[in-house]
């Protein structure tokens, strides 16, 4: 039993041969980019090699279907986030890019439903994407903090301590930041005093609609 759940957790493999055919030797059948696709969103885990030489191209082939289906019109690719994706190539920060990116989408995943959500009661609101604002800094602040696992000392200068502000200038600093939570707080304050507003003027309505009905 414990062979069986082995293999069932393993990938599916799928083998390209020189003809561009993709044979699926779970299923003993050839399939189409298309058939991936589905695999893909049903959250069927699969490899793909070469036939012949055995390499992995995985990568390639799923690069393959973000292609067609970009082509087909359905764009999730932004054209500013591509030009900056290709700047990246040959970039010192090459590296980071991937793990970024992979840290965001993860996270993006395993919040959707949530997300679906912001995205339903935001309708009529003053800020529909506040919801994936904050997921995106929290993408970055987990993003900045796996960049100190790699490298803790990246903030300030080898062989140095952090410099420590002088009284008055952590006293300055101390006021700075609480004037500036008393002003968000205010803007989120006025934020929701608006969103009640729409939602007693949309109930109201709604009670009208429903006197007029009767």
């Amino acid at each position: 039993m414990a062979a069986d759940q082995t293999s069932e957790n393993k990938p599916i493999v799928i083998k390209k041969y020189a003809n561009r055919r993709l044979y699926n030797t779970a299923t003993s059948s050839y399939v189409t980019l298309e058939h991936l696709c589905q695999m893909v969103k049903d959250g069927k885990d699969f490899v793909v090699y070469d036939a012949k030489s055995g390499e992995d191209i995985t990568r390639s082939v799923l690069t393959q279907i973000i292609f067609e289906e970009e082509g087909k019109g359905q764009n999730l690719l932004p054209i500013n986030f591509l030009r900056q994706l290709i700047a990246f190539y040959g970039d010192s920060l090459q590296t980071l890019v991937p793990t970024y990116l992979d840290l965001s989408m993860s996270s993006f995943s395993k919040n959707q439903e949530q997300i679906r959500e912001h995205v339903t009661e935001a309708f009529g609101s003053m800020n529909p994407f506040q919801s994936f604002e904050e997921l995106g800094r929290q993408n970055m602040a987990l993003f900045q903090r796996a960049v100190q696992m790699f490298n803790p000392f990246a903030a300030a200068p080898s062989g140095s301590a952090p410099a420590q502000p002088s009284p008055a200038a952590a006293k300055a600093a101390s006021k700075d930041a609480n004037a500036e939570t008393g002003a968000v707080a205010a803007a989120g304050d006025d934020d929701i005093n608006s969103l009640k507003s729409k939602l007693d003027q949309m109930q109201r309505q709604l009670d009208d609609l429903a006197k007029k009905a009767s």
